[in-house]
């Protein structure tokens, strides 16, 4: 474990070979019952940051990286879909890494990041695979699933690593940084909650490309991140959605 700011509890952690959570906990006096913003490092040859976190956020992001890497050497700011905590510091991370370049589904890219975003996105298509040196990461789209039309995943394939954003959203602010427990059960208690998930009739089939990956690590943008069969936790999800 590893704190990086000792006011905000901001603590970043390597989860598995080569990529590491940066976790920042929010009271419940800001959120009910506690909330956790996380981002994903892939420490390689061309580094990747997955998610920005929200902009208010973005010293916190940055001086947890700086604490395993020189944050200028990152080579992409990557997200699964456009919205605050994905990629609500997205230009100041461009600003403080001038190499780096955003990363997402080539429907964000059109729609959205090449007009918000201060460079131009490296738009992926489905299904297309992008080395970083030691890892590789693939891209999945998954359209409104939890939500948002441009909304996607990525696999590191190396490490059978799924950054997988919010679909199992944990609440709470006090996490362990990777866990082998259940996580869908929380999850699905804080979807009852919020219903944040759109109601796709394509969700199922979306979630059955994810699990034939054969994940053995969860990287979940809110919450503890998982490790244990993929497959069957993101199967139970299915069955959980269309029930």
């Amino acid at each position: 474990m590893s704190i990086s700011n000792l006011n905000s509890g901001t603590r970043i952690d390597e989860v598995v070979d080569g990529i590491y959570r940066i976790s920042t906990p929010v009271p419940p006096t800001v959120v009910p019952g506690g909330f956790t913003f996380n981002q994903y490092l892939i420490v390689d040859h061309h580094p990747l940051l997955f998610h920005t976190g929200p902009r208010r956020m973005f010293p916190l992001v940055r001086e947890a990286i700086s604490k395993v890497m020189p944050v200028e050497r990152l080579a992409y700011i990557g997200f699964s879909h456009y919205e605050a905590d994905e990629c609500g510091s997205l230009n100041e991370m461009l600003a403080v890494a001038p190499k780096a370049v955003p990363l997402c589904g080539r429907v964000a890219a059109v729609v959205t990041i090449n007009d918000v975003a201060d460079r131009p996105a490296r738009g992926l298509a489905d299904g297309e695979a992008l080395s970083l040196g030691k890892h590789t990461v693939r891209w999945f789209d998954t359209p409104h699933l939890p939500h948002a039309w441009e909304c996607g995943f990525l696999m590191e394939e190396r490490t059978q690593t799924l950054l997988c954003g919010d679909l199992f959203t944990q609440g709470g602010a006090d996490h362990t940084p990777l866990t082998e427990s259940d996580i869908l059960e929380p999850s699905e208690a804080f979807r009852g909650k919020m219903d944040y998930y759109s109601h796709t009739k394509n969700g199922r089939a979306l979630i059955e490309r994810l699990a034939f990956a054969g994940p053995t690590t969860l990287a979940c943008m809110h919450g503890s991140a998982w490790r244990g069969d993929g497959a069957k936790l993101l199967r139970a999800l299915g069955d959980t959605l269309a029930a």
